[in-house]
């Protein structure tokens, strides 16, 4: 199975940006677990701090992958352009999101792309990627 990972805006912080809701680890760091964890996935990795390079990469792999796990940051909440993007391609996108987006601040409550999506996981820190994959396992 192939997964593309897609993290958005300021989780290239990951482990030094407020520890208090994303906690210590950096992805990269984390991204070994789950490499380990499921040997039978090849796991791609892609982070960038610019919404249209996000799109880029979702046209780029989503006709040839299994699945696109997607932690669009900020933008989860103002882009209607991921949204279309997710719409256009074949591969299923889950999004994700360490926190708990509906508990903190109101502007964070909506996501412009969960309609888009095949699924949302959110709350569980970095475990959320994990769950994100046993959900891609599923299709």
């Amino acid at each position: 199975m192939k997964i593309q990972i897609i993290n958005g805006p300021n989780l290239n912080l990951l482990g030094k940006r407020e520890p208090s809701i994303y906690g210590n680890s950096s992805f990269e760091s984390y991204l070994e677990q789950l490499k380990t964890k499921y040997q039978d996935c090849e796991f791609f990795y892609y982070q960038s701090n610019i919404e249209g390079e996000m799109i880029d990469k979702i046209h780029e792999v989503g006709f040839d992958f299994d699945a696109i796990i997607m932690n669009a940051g900020a933008y989860t909440h103002t882009s209607i352009a991921l949204h279309d993007a997710i719409k256009a391609v074949k591969t299923p996108v889950i999004e994700v999101h360490i926190s708990n987006i509906h508990q903190r601040e109101s502007f964070r409550h909506v996501s412009m792309i969960a309609p888009a999506c095949k699924g949302s996981i959110l709350g569980f820190g970095m475990d959320s990627y994990r769950l994100a994959v046993e959900a891609a396992l599923q299709f």
